[in-house]
């Protein structure tokens, strides 16, 4: 996504970190962050965000914290996926004057 129109709008390691949560797999913050390249403390800080409004919800197993989508998550994921694709989708790429001055 980097150079693309959906950079303009999005932040492109909240988009890899909402992208692995929409798959079926059970995700711990540990694994999310070496699975989407994203340093520990920035996911489990976005994951805290995302927790405080609803959009994801955790399970704690000993010090293991299971961390998943909930429906109202995984509704704003996809809606999010569907608009980044139709943005990187755009043929020319986004010119370097406007990805700095953003």
């Amino acid at each position: 996504m980097k150079d693309s129109l959906g950079m303009l709008f999005f932040k492109e390691k909240q988009i890899r970190l909402i992208a692995a949560l929409m798959s079926e797999k059970e995700w711990h913050i540990a694994d999310l962050a070496k699975e989407t390249g994203v340093t520990y403390i920035h996911t489990s800080n976005f994951i805290n965000k995302c927790e405080s409004v609803g959009l994801i919800a955790s399970e704690k197993h000993g010090r293991i914290k299971r961390i998943f989508l909930t429906e109202k998550g995984m509704e704003i994921a996809k809606g999010i996926s569907a608009i980044t694709q139709k943005m990187d989708s755009h043929p020319k790429p986004v010119p370097q004057e406007l990805q700095d001055g953003l």
